[in-house]
């Protein structure tokens, strides 16, 4: 599978270990465009993929049916085994669910969920959705159509951004936008709940105060799956990477990784 990869090197490599960052629904490599040269900056060597049928990655035409438990874990496998050496996995939302499945049968050296998916799954944000936007979620379910939840921007500012978001950054990130896939969503929802008993690898559970796709309660939970405690960033949405306060996200990350000698 032909994927895009966006890698920012640095100018002075500091850290022998790389960072791969995974991107979550609807989304693709470009919403790591403030992590990426950030973390290059701090001597990183950092890749961003994009899942097959996303970004510039191919299988566009397909991608209604593609699990993330397997095909999306794929993706992963295959940018992993293309590196020298192992890196730290990255993932947001949707991401982060991908990482939890690809952590299941492999080992890294750390990986950092961030506003991910929780072990709980999708349950808890379709009873949300339900409730605040039913037209667009029953057209998702009645017709395998996971665009529905994002088909204007109002919906997908909603979803992803605080309230106070820039309008100009925000119709930028929204015109990258595109559907996902429903059978991840089906697998997200009920059929493959990540299995946290059977990854090993140490994770940072990173979530945000104001984020209303996955609730509090739901990240906490996912924390104490993986023997930790999220850490939430007060004033921000769902897509920490882009929230004006995206640095101190990434400056969580960095003093993470500082204290394991990554």
């Amino acid at each position: 599978m032909k994927l895009e990869i966006i890698t920012k090197t640095p100018q002075t490599k500091t850290h022998d270990t790389p960072l791969l960052l995974i991107h979550g629904a609807w989304h693709g490599a470009w919403c790591w465009e403030n992590f990426l040269p950030y973390f290059a900056d701090q001597g990183y060597e950092v890749h961003a993929l994009s899942l097959r049928g996303h970004g510039a990655s191919e299988g566009h035409e397909n991608i209604r049916w593609y699990s993330g438990a397997t095909d999306y874990v794929e993706d992963v496998a295959q940018v992993v085994n293309s590196l020298d050496r192992q890196p730290v996995l990255i993932g947001h939302s949707m991401g982060g669910y991908v990482t939890q499945k690809y952590l299941e049968q492999h080992n890294a050296l750390a990986g950092v969920l961030v506003a991910s998916i929780p072990v709980t799954g999708l349950i808890g944000m379709m009873c949300r959705l339900l409730i605040r936007h039913p037209i667009p979620s029953l057209k998702t379910v009645f017709l395998f159509d996971t665009w529905h939840l994002a088909a204007t921007p109002a919906l997908a500012k909603d979803h992803f951004f605080s309230d106070d978001y820039s309008d100009i950054g925000f119709s930028r990130h929204y015109a990258r936008m595109q559907t996902e896939s429903y059978r991840m969503a089906l697998e997200t929802l009920v059929l493959s709940l990540p299995r946290p008993r059977k990854v090993k690898t140490p994770l940072l559970v990173l979530s945000a105060q104001n984020d209303r796709t996955f609730s509090v309660q739901e990240q906490k939970a996912t924390a104490k799956a993986y023997h930790t405690e999220a850490v939430f960033f007060p004033n921000m949405a769902h897509d920490m990477m882009l929230e004006k306060d995206w640095q101190k996200v990434a400056d969580k990350i960095l003093s993470w990784l500082g204290e394991r000698g990554l």
